[in-house]
């Protein structure tokens, strides 16, 4: 082992705690090179217009990304930063500097995992392996009580089976010393006028501050139980961020890996006990690895869209309904509000997911992918299959597909914090403002 170097591939997965392949890597080899590329092809237009990564998003990467460098320095190591093509970028590293072996997580999402391939094309010309990991999901792929070809379609048979007969890993260690080579060029991050962005204007009407990082996501996650706790021994108080799923508060770290499932799940273990079979944080991180696995099984197939017979139920002004949807220009406060929010802070909780995407595909009669390519750009929590897996389950497209996926408003607006300033602007007077949308 003597000399030995594996490069560390970092994508999705920005964190010291609970990351396999940085402690495989560590056991493996004398030093490790941990690498991160800011791919160009992810801040440019996807074909509906939209960005691919909005400015809001792209900020709270590069924090991530700058956080992950630190606590790797603190450590001994050093984060390689580079902006370019990473199937051009990885093969020339690993040249640089002697890698004998390359490590990185793999991914379900097409894009991503067309990127994967291209990598281990250019490493095999030089006689180099790209070694895959699992490390996303909660339930590993190989403690599953079925193959990935025989996982049900349907989630309430995917919740049953696996609960009763898979268990979910313990984390793995946090290393404390990472050694790695002479590095002569360690490489700046970019900003967001290098990645073609505008710099944010954070609205004073945010309840939330999300900062990038697993630093943040560890105090987040720590401080969700201390609130929780609270709120659980003062009487008729109501504690905001107690009464908020974990797992929606926690989501946009968990989307760059900035925490693992396996971290959460361990901590509501912790602090509620075993019987969690209907615990809704489980559920909500079942959810996750529910998507990504039918991404994994059936591939865009998952969210192929409708035949080409049903195009009589698209509006025939669906871009002016659109532009009017994402702008929250509709008419219809609540679902406008949850726009605004949207669009100002870059994040909006499930039930408001559920409340926008049903209005636009079932009331307005616009195609559902172009909801799902706002929300990737938009999202600061976007992940492939989370969100597409969603929108493709509102619109009744893929496994168990339910046509006509409508919510109650009334049912909804109760599970929302009306009392944030962006809902008070725009619902003065909330029971008088899900009336027009009650078809959802």
């Amino acid at each position: 082992m003597s000399g030995k170097t594996i490069l560390v591939w970092f994508r999705n997965d920005l964190r010291i705690h609970d990351n396999e392949i940085l402690l495989e890597a560590i056991r493996k080899a004398d030093n490790v090179l941990p690498v991160y590329c800011f791919d160009p092809y992810y801040f440019t237009k996807a074909s509906t217009g939209a960005l691919k990564t909005g400015n809001l998003r792209a900020r709270f990467l590069i924090e991530s990304v700058a956080d992950l460098r630190k606590n790797l320095r603190e450590r001994g190591a050093e984060l390689l930063i580079r902006t370019g093509n990473p199937t051009e970028i990885i093969p020339q590293l690993a040249e640089q500097y002697h890698v004998s072996e390359v490590y990185h997580h793999r991914e379900v999402a097409y894009e991503e995992t067309e990127v994967s391939e291209q990598a281990e094309a250019a490493l095999w010309k030089i006689r180099l392996n790209l070694k895959h990991f699992i490390g996303h999901t909660l339930y590993h792929k190989e403690d599953l009580p079925f193959p990935i070809k025989d996982i049900p379609d349907s989630f309430a048979i995917f919740k049953k089976k696996i609960e009763r007969d898979s268990n979910v890993r313990p984390c793995a260690d946090t290393p404390e010393h990472i050694s790695t080579p002479e590095i002569t060029d360690a490489g700046e991050l970019p900003t967001l006028e290098q990645l073609g962005l505008d710099e944010p204007i954070d609205d004073p009407r945010a309840t939330i501050k999300f900062t990038g990082g697993e630093t943040a996501a560890l105090k987040q996650l720590d401080q969700y139980f201390i609130n929780k706790d609270q709120a659980g021994t003062q009487k008729g108080v109501k504690n905001s961020s107690a009464s908020t799923s974990l797992s929606s508060i926690l989501s946009p770290w968990i989307s760059v890996g900035c925490i693992s499932l396996r971290r959460v799940y361990w901590e509501v273990i912790k602090h509620e006990g075993n019987s969690h079979s209907n615990n809704a944080l489980i559920v909500e991180l079942l959810w996750r690895d529910y998507f990504r696995f039918m991404f994994k099984k059936h591939g865009q197939k998952f969210i192929a869209t409708k035949e080409s017979d049903n195009t009589d139920t698209i509006a025939t002004n669906q871009d002016e309904l659109f532009e009017n949807w994402k702008h929250g220009n509709t008419g219809v406060a609540l679902v406008d509000a949850i726009m605004h929010e949207l669009n100002a802070t870059g994040y909006i909780n499930n039930y408001s997911r559920q409340i926008t995407a049903g209005f636009l595909i079932n009331t307005l009669k616009v195609d559902w992918t172009k909801g799902a390519a706002y929300f990737e750009e938009k999202l600061i929590d976007y992940s492939p299959a989370s969100n597409w897996g969603n929108w493709a389950f509102i619109a009744g497209i893929g496994n168990d597909p339910r046509d006509s996926r409508y919510f109650n408003i009334a049912k909804q607006l109760n599970d929302l914090d009306t009392q944030n300033e962006f809902m008070a602007t725009w619902l003065p007077d909330a029971s008088d403002n899900y009336a027009p949308v009650t078809s959802l």
